[in-house]
C-alpha cells in the first residue's frame, strides 16, 4: 500500500513538472551527448545571417588498428561542428585556429541539405556545447 501511494505522488510530481505530457507513466530519459578530442582541420568560419549566425570547422578524430600481420593502420574521421552560443562562438573565431587540437563536448544532430544541383543531402553535425583550446597551432 505504501508503496502504491508512493508510485502516484511520483507519478503525480512528473504530471505537474511535465504538463505537455500526455501519458506521465510513459516519460524516458534520452542522451544525447558527444565528447571529440582531435585537431582543427580548417580556420572556423561565419555561416549563417545576422539573425542565426552560427560558426563552424572540421575536427579530425583517428582510430588505430592492427592487423594480424602487425602491421598497423590509422582510420580518419572528419566531424563538422557547429556553434550557435554567441560567447563561444567569439572565442572560437578569436582563438581556434587549423591544426590546433582541440575538445569538443556537444550534441550530434541529423539533418539534410540542398546541394546547388537540387539534391537533398544527409549531413551529421555536432553543436557544440563547449570547446576547449588544448595548445596552439605552432605546438
Amino acid at each position: 500500500m505504501f508503496s502504491r501511494q508512493i508510485t502516484r505522488i511520483f507519478n503525480h510530481s512528473i504530471a505537474l513538472k511535465r504538463p505537455y505530457c500526455s501519458d506521465p507513466g510513459r516519460i524516458e530519459k534520452t542522451v544525447n551527448s558527444v565528447t571529440l578530442l582531435g585537431r582543427v582541420g580548417a580556420d572556423p568560419q561565419k555561416r549563417g545571417n545576422e539573425a542565426h549566425p552560427v560558426v563552424t570547422f572540421s575536427l579530425a578524430t583517428h582510430s588505430n588498428y592492427r592487423y594480424d600481420s602487425g602491421d598497423w593502420m590509422q582510420k580518419t574521421d572528419w566531424h563538422r561542428v557547429v556553434i550557435f552560443k554567441p560567447a563561444l562562438r567569439d572565442a572560437v573565431m578569436n582563438y581556434l585556429r587549423k591544426g590546433q587540437r582541440a575538445m569538443i563536448s556537444g550534441k550530434i544532430t541529423y539533418g539534410e541539405i540542398t546541394d546547388q544541383e537540387g539534391k537533398q543531402r544527409p549531413t551529421t553535425s555536432i553543436i557544440a556545447d563547449d570547446v576547449i583550446f588544448l595548445q596552439n597551432q605552432s605546438q
